[in-house]
C-alpha cells in the first residue's frame, strides 16, 4: 500500500478523485480509499486535501477491520476495580479493564446521559443549577453536552485511531476516522455513551449513578482500601472495596480536591487559561476564512485558531465552535461559567470561541490565593464575581467587543446563542485588569489577522474559566499511582493529564493498562492470566 496527498475541489465525486489520483501518481492504480481529509483555505479557491491509500493496478487494499462493540463476559469472581467518574477517562478505563478480565465498579455523581437533559433545561429556563448533574457532571462527562470535539495533539499518549474506532463501534460516524479534525456533535454523543454503558453492563460491569465519592480510606500500609460514597437519592453513606481506584472525576469536582487537601495528600496548583467567549455571526467567519467564497452545501462551517503574545502573555482561542452555541456550565448556583458546543451539522447561525489568557502562579498569588488550591480558588472567585455582576442568576455578563476595547459598558447587546440571557456589564469591572489588558491587545492582533473580526456585532460573554484543571493530582511517571497512596490512580482532565474527550480517553486506557500490569506483577502470573496488556506509553505529563 502506498499513500499520496492530493488536492481536489470541495464535493468532488469518486470519478474526479480517481482522475486526480491517476494524474498525481503518473498512471493507473488498483484499489484505493481516502484515509484523511482536511481543508486548504489559505487562498481561493478553497480545496479539499485528501490523503489517499492506493494499491498497484490489479491489487486490492487490505480490508479495514470493522470496529466491534461487544465485550468479553466477566466471570462471577472477577477482581474489582473502582472507577470514579463516567466521563471519557472513566469509560475508556472501564472498557480496557473489562477486556482484561477485571470488573469496573463505576460511580458517577450525576445522572444517566438522557436524564441529564432535564438538569440542563433547569439551568437555561429556571436558572437552577444541580451541583451533581449539569454540563460538567453526569454520564459521558463534560464533553457530552459541550461539543464532542475529538481532535488531540496527544499522539504519544496512545492509539488515537483505536480510541476513535471505539466510538465508531458504538454509533459514531466512520467519517471521524478520516477527518483531520473529527467532531461528533452534542446531539450524537448521548446515543454513543448509552451504547458504551450497555456493552459494559452486558459484560458484567457495575454502574452507580447519582452516587458521589466522599472520601478514600486507606489500609494500615497507606494503600487504597475502599471508597466512601453517598447515595444522593437516599443520602445514605456506604463503602466499597476494590483492588484499586481510578480517580477520573473531571476538573469541576472541587470537593474532591478539597477533601484530598484536608487529608494532607499531595496536590499541585497548575497553570491554566482564563478569559471570555467571543461570538460572531457564522456567515461573517465563513466570509473571512473562505475569502468571500460562498460556502454552499459542501464546505463546513468555517473555524479559526488564533494565538499571539499580548502584554507579555500567551493569548489564544480555545474550543472554537463553528455553527455553535454558548452554554451555561456552572457546577454551583452562585457562579457563572461558559463553554461552547456545536451540533453535528454545525448549522447554528453563530460562531463562538474562547479567547483566553495564560495564567501562572504569580497571578493568583498576587491576588491573595496561594497553596495547592490557589489557582482553583482564584478561578472560583472570578466565576462568583461574574454571577454577582450579572444579577445573581445564570444570566452572564456580556459586552460588545468594540466597547470592551474602549472600556465602556454597551448600551445594547446583539442577539446571542447563550439561552439563559446576557446582561450588559463592563467586563473590565469583572475580570482582573491584567487579563483584560492582555485580551484587548490580543483582540487587536487578531483583528489585524482576520479582517472583520472586530465586527460591531461581535459580543463577549464571560467568563471562559474552565479551559483545563487548575489542580494537578501528582502520579508516578511509571506506575501512574499517586506518590502517597498505592492503588490510587489519578486520571484524565480532572487530575491534570488530559485536555479534551480524546486525550482523556487515551489517559483512561493508559491508566487501566497500568492497573492490569500491577495486578499481574503482584500475583506473579503470566500476563495472559488477566487478559494481558501493556501500559506502553510515553513518560507522564500533560
Amino acid at each position: 500500500m502506498k499513500k499520496i496527498s492530493i488536492h481536489v475541489r470541495p464535493g468532488a465525486h469518486d470519478e474526479e478523485v480517481l482522475s486526480v489520483l491517476r494524474q498525481s501518481v503518473g498512471g493507473s492504480v488498483g484499489d484505493w480509499r481516502v484515509i484523511r481529509r482536511s481543508w486548504d483555505a489559505r487562498r481561493k479557491p478553497v480545496m479539499a486535501v485528501l490523503t489517499v491509500a492506493y494499491a498497484k493496478p490489479g491489487e486490492v487494499l487490505e480490508t479495514e477491520e470493522k470496529p466491534a462493540s461487544e465485550l468479553p463476559k466477566l466471570k462471577a469472581d472477577s477482581p474489582e476495580v473502582i472507577v470514579v467518574g463516567a466521563g471519557p477517562a472513566g469509560l475508556y478505563a472501564a472498557l480496557r479493564l473489562v477486556e482484561s478480565g477485571i470488573r469496573p465498579v463505576i460511580f458517577e455523581r450525576g445522572g444517566q446521559v438522557r436524564d441529564r437533559r432535564r438538569d440542563l433545561v433547569s439551568i437555561t429556563r429556571s436558572h437552577r443549577v444541580n451541583p451533581a448533574s449539569n454540563y460538567s457532571f453526569g454520564e459521558g462527562g463534560a464533553g457530552t453536552y459541550s461539543d464532542g470535539k475529538l481532535y488531540t495533539r496527544s499522539k504519544k499518549r496512545g492509539d488515537v485511531q483505536a480510541a476513535l474506532r471505539t466510538l465508531v463501534a458504538h454509533g459514531a460516524s466512520p467519517e471521524i476516522l478520516v477527518e483531520a479534525h473529527p467532531h461528533v456533535g452534542t446531539n450524537k454523543l448521548p446515543g454513543i455513551i448509552e451504547s458504551m454503558r450497555k456493552a459494559l453492563l452486558e459484560a458484567g460491569a457495575e454502574f452507580h449513578f447519582r452516587h458521589r465519592i466522599e472520601n478514600i480510606e486507606l489500609d494500615s500500609s497507606g494503600g487504597f482500601q475502599n471508597v466512601v460514597y453517598q447515595d444522593l437519592k437516599s443520602n445514605q453513606i456506604e463503602r466499597k472495596k476494590g483492588l484499586a481506584v481510578v480517580l477520573a472525576t473531571g476538573h469541576g469536582a472541587r470537593d474532591v480536591f478539597r477533601w484530598m487537601h484536608r487529608q494532607g495528600w499531595a496536590l499541585e496548583a497548575k497553570p491554566f487559561a482564563l478569559g471570555v467567549r467571543v461570538e460572531h455571526p457564522q456567515d461573517l467567519i465563513d466570509s473571512i476564512q473562505y475569502h468571500g467564497e460562498p460556502r454552499g452545501e459542501v464546505l463546513p462551517a468555517a473555524s479559526y485558531a488564533l494565538v499571539c503574545q499580548a502584554d507579555g502573555r500567551g493569548v489564544h482561542s480555545f474550543c472554537m465552535c463553528p455553527g455553535g452555541i454558548i452554554a451555561p456550565c456552572a457546577t454551583n448556583q452562585e457562579e457563572i461559567v461558559t463553554n461552547g458546543w456545536s451540533p453535528s451539522k454545525r448549522n447554528n447561525p453563530f460562531a463562538n470561541s474562547g479567547i483566553v489568557v495564560q495564567l501562572n502562579p504569580q497571578d493568583w498569588e498576587e491576588n491573595g490565593f496561594d497553596g495547592p488550591l490557589g489557582a482553583m480558588d482564584f478561578q472560583a472567585h472570578i466565576e462568583r464575581k461574574a454571577w454577582l455582576a450579572a444579577g445573581q442568576t445564570q444570566c452572564a455578563p456580556a459586552q460588545r467587543l468594540n466597547d470592551f476595547l474602549q472600556k465602556r459598558r454597551s448600551e445594547s447587546l446583539p442577539a446571542t446563542s447563550y439561552v439563559p440571557g446576557v446582561v450588559s456589564v463592563n467586563l473590565w469591572e469583572v475580570l482582573p485588569e491584567f487579563i483584560c489588558q492582555a485580551l484587548a491587545e490580543g483582540f487587536q492582533t487578531f483583528g489585524r489577522r482576520m479582517k472583520g473580526f472586530l465586527h460591531p456585532d461581535a459580543v463577549l460573554v464571560a467568563p471562559e474559566s474552565r479551559t483545563s484543571s487548575p489542580v494537578r493530582i501528582p502520579r508516578d511517571s511509571k506506575s501512574l499511582e499517586h506518590p502517597d497512596i498505592s492503588g490510587l490512580y489519578p486520571c484524565g482532565e480532572g487530575a491534570g493529564y488530559a485536555g479534551g474527550i480524546l486525550s482523556a480517553a487515551l489517559d483512561g486506557t493508559r491508566v487501566a493498562c497500568a492497573i492490569v500490569d500491577a495486578l499481574v506483577r503482584e500475583k506473579n502470573k503470566p500476563a495472559d492470566a488477566l487478559g494481558g496488556t501493556s501500559a506502553a506509553g510515553s513518560s507522564d505529563g500533560t
